[in-house]
């Protein structure tokens, strides 16, 4: 089967569910539906060639009470 933008993007939401978990260490069912409540903003970034897709999945900041950005450390 080739990746189209359906399974690119249920990649890029594991991969978000995976950072939260890290991040904020819940689990990834608490991960999971604060995908489901907040406004989370997905794109195709591109299609060029079959099988590869772009998706990213973004998740506003303003919701959480700390940094959850990656550090430089």
């Amino acid at each position: 089967y080739y990746m189209d933008a359906t399974v690119a993007y249920r990649r890029a939401c594991l991969n978000a569910i995976e950072y939260l978990k890290g991040a904020l260490g819940w689990s990834g069912e608490q991960a999971y539906l604060l995908l489901g409540a907040a406004p989370v903003e997905g794109r195709i970034g591109g299609i060029v060639d079959i099988p590869n897709c772009a998706v990213t999945v973004g998740v506003p900041l303003e919701i959480f009470d700390r940094d959850i950005l990656p550090s430089l450390d």
